[in-house]
């Protein structure tokens, strides 16, 4: 099959002019389900072949095998595992997963939840009074960012240092030299530079003095797999500050898009409120918080749809136009709650699927429902709201509500 693609089409989704709606361009490269572009870097956009090669073990996620700006990054100090392949991903996912998670954990998430549902309460609060607020700003990145800042062990006033730190780091990710300021990238390296250099002082700080918190645990424990050494607590830490936490935002922020865009949910979900664990299964797949995985490396040929991607090419993944892939999913472009087989690519899939996934879908359950039982008629100041620039971590920047008469 031919591997060919109007070369705009990828252009054009990566532009900031489709931010608020690629999904008709995602159709128009599902035409080409395994796409070569011409800068030698291929695309897959269809659902079956991105499960396909998820799961392929000739797939790198080592950005260290990729000539592509993210290797910089991974130069500055110890890739997290995210961006490691098998043994050293292996390894060290099983290591941070005894202190996050299942089997070793079981209750982390469970425990969590009078927490997170007191932080919730605590910010809508603040909306009392006022006719309009700001999803983001006001809700969907603080209640995230208090949580990580629980997990890790981090200080509370802290947090607005690292919120700086991480913006620019998003804002680098997708950085294209040829369109792009090189400000972009040296602005993602330096706070990159400076958020380890932070998370190494707080490791430090934490030798000898076992607590509850994830980085004291990782310093003092000496697990079957040994014992982190600090590069690698730091580079985990800083793995779950940035995606763990920009993904939520991104969740709970589309997600509140998608249900006053849908009123006739939201009216249901006030009435039901166990319905927002399929709701925020679909919203995954309708507007998930990441698009696109844009590093990945073929380690020797890989075949793909009867196409060969040669090895060492670069391998970018489109994961929400698998989720709205009509050969998957029926009538894709409609958001149903009540869907079924929803097996959707929101948090990716094989060895990397979302580290912190379950901790993301019940903090989207817990916001999604008290925002829906607790505002007053709330309703969208614009349509479509002002999005981020990232094309990879996609949501809106600013959500503007009204509420009340």
């Amino acid at each position: 099959m031919t591997t060919t693609q109007k070369p705009d089409t990828l252009l054009r989704i990566l532009d900031y002019s489709s931010r608020a709606d690629p999904y008709p361009l995602y159709a128009e490269l599902r035409e080409t389900p395994v796409a070569l572009q011409e800068d030698g870097s291929y695309v897959i956009s269809t659902y079956r072949e991105l499960a396909d090669i998820l799961h392929n073990p000739h797939l790198s996620s080592d950005v260290r095998n990729l000539s592509h700006p993210m290797e910089a990054f991974e130069r500055s100090g110890t890739p997290a595992f995210i961006n490691l392949d098998p043994p050293e991903h292996d390894r060290l996912r099983r290591m941070a997963m005894r202190h996050f998670g299942p089997p070793h954990t079981p209750g982390l998430v469970a425990g969590l939840e009078p927490d997170l549902t007191a932080t919730v309460g605590s910010l809508i609060d603040d909306f009392a009074g006022k006719e309009r607020v700001d999803i983001v700003d006001d809700f969907a990145y603080p209640f995230p960012v208090t949580v990580i800042c629980h997990l890790l062990g981090v200080p509370r006033e802290d947090e607005p240092r690292f919120h700086l730190w991480v913006n620019d780091i998003i804002e680098s990710i997708d950085y294209n030299p040829k369109t792009d300021p090189k400000e972009k990238l040296t602005n993602g390296q330096q706070a990159s530079q400076d958020l380890r250099e932070y998370l190494g002082g707080l490791v430090e700080q934490r030798h000898g003095r076992p607590g509850d918190d994830l980085l004291s645990r990782l310093a003092n424990d000496d697990g079957p797999d040994g014992r982190m050494t600090d590069d690698e607590i730091v580079a985990t830490a800083n793995l779950l500050l940035i995606a763990g936490h920009e993904t939520t935002v991104n969740l709970i922020t589309n997600g509140m898009l998608t249900l006053l865009r849908h009123p006739q949910v939201l009216r249901r979900l006030r009435d039901e409120p166990g319905l927002v664990v399929p709701l925020v299964e679909e919203l995954l797949r309708y507007e998930p918080p990441v698009h696109i995985i844009p590093w990945r490396a073929a380690y020797s040929d890989i075949t793909v749809a009867d196409t060969v991607i040669p090895k060492g090419a670069r391998i970018l993944l489109m994961l929400a136009s698998g989720s709205r892939d009509p050969n998957r999913f029926p009538e894709p472009d409609r958001f149903d709650p009540d869907r079924r087989d929803n097996q959707h690519l929101g948090f990716g899939s094989g060895i990397h699927l979302c580290f912190g996934g379950p901790m993301a879908r019940r903090e989207t359950q817990i916001a999604l429902n008290e925002l829906v039982r607790r505002l007053d008629r709330p309703r969208l100041v614009a349509d479509p709201p002002p999005y981020r620039r990232s094309p990879v971590l996609r949501g809106p920047i600013h959500l503007h509500i009204e509420q009340g008469a």
